[in-house]
């Protein structure tokens, strides 16, 4: 009796710790956007995902060489999800996302990045014929209103095109889209390879495609000059890879091994709770109550979808 008190815990010290790595992990993408603003007045979006993921190859290309075995034996359904989560995923959404945060409200672009969870649904619907989760056809129109509150509040956009159409929005559902697809095609790769060696690929297979939009934009390594401006530039660079990059991905994952989808559900709200108070002290931008009430409609959305699927509920 003694030994079953003390496994169950030992479970729930784990499961405290798991929330709270969850917590850690997703709090720091909030940080994310600092970085990208301030790279933004020296970069261009496409350098700045360059550098970042140059960086954070570095550190990763270790760990794919020590797993490099797991690379035989792929079949053509593997590679095209590798390169879908490296492409699609890594390079191309984090450019929209960073092209998002230098054309539109930055608490509206942050606060929709929420919405990967139903893209992910969607597209596991789509390519894997998974089931769609109960109640799921007014869980999504409740979850659309609050992404048109996000990004129009209550007034009806009227004129002429590009009255409705908000550049930063759009580009910041885009990223979502992206980043809900990988989730999809992540579970493509599962038994196949370790999650190191999936996150490794996802930054080294970047890399080409990164460099070939960045040559084709012009002035691919037309830095800042200055000593001052380059270590500026150098420091954000780091933090932006290492901070919300690559560590918010190692220890968000290390508490979702212990950690309920339906409380990481909860855990993930520092994402954007963080994400707003830095846009409010730094860059003096309130979130607004429809933005506000259309973010609580999204998460009320996912938290009743996550709640049915457990432990294999789609996250962040």
């Amino acid at each position: 009796m003694e030994s079953v008190n003390s496994s169950v815990s030992v479970g729930e010290k784990r499961s405290k710790s798991g929330f709270w790595l969850v917590v850690l992990g997703a709090a720091l993408w909030g940080v994310d956007p600092l970085f990208r603003i301030i790279l933004l007045e020296s970069l261009t979006s496409t350098q700045i995902v360059l550098l970042e993921h140059i960086i954070i190859a570095l550190f990763v290309a270790p760990v794919l060489w020590k797993n490099r075995h797991e690379l035989r034996g792929l079949r053509m359904r593997h590679a095209v999800a590798l390169l879908f989560i490296s492409w699609g995923g890594s390079a191309i959404a984090t450019i929209l996302f960073t092209m998002g945060l230098a054309n539109g409200n930055l608490n509206a672009v942050l606060l929709l990045q929420k919405l990967q969870p139903l893209f992910a649904i969607i597209m596991a619907r789509m390519l894997l014929n998974e089931r769609l989760p109960k109640n799921f056809s007014l869980l999504f129109p409740l979850a659309l209103f609050g992404t048109y509150l996000l990004t129009f509040g209550f007034e009806f956009p009227v004129g002429h095109w590009n009255d409705f159409v908000q550049v930063g929005s759009l580009l910041s559902l885009g990223a979502a889209a992206l980043w809900g697809g990988s989730t999809v095609m992540g579970r493509l790769m599962v038994g196949q390879m370790k999650y190191e060696t999936v996150a490794s690929m996802r930054f080294i297979l970047a890399l080409p495609l990164l460099l070939v939009i960045s040559w084709g934009e012009g002035g691919i390594w037309n830095l800042p000059t200055g000593s001052t401006a380059m270590i500026a530039v150098a420091v954000n660079l780091l933090g932006q890879a290492l901070l919300p990059g690559l560590l918010s991905l190692l220890v968000y994952y290390k508490g979702l091994t212990t950690t309920k989808a339906s409380v990481a559900t909860l855990a993930e709200l520092s994402f954007p709770m963080v994400g707003v108070i830095i846009n409010w002290i730094v860059f003096d931008i309130v979130v607004t109550q429809t933005q506000i009430l259309g973010f609580v409609l999204i998460w009320v959305a996912l938290f009743a979808i996550s709640r049915q699927g457990g432990e294999n509920a789609p996250t962040l």
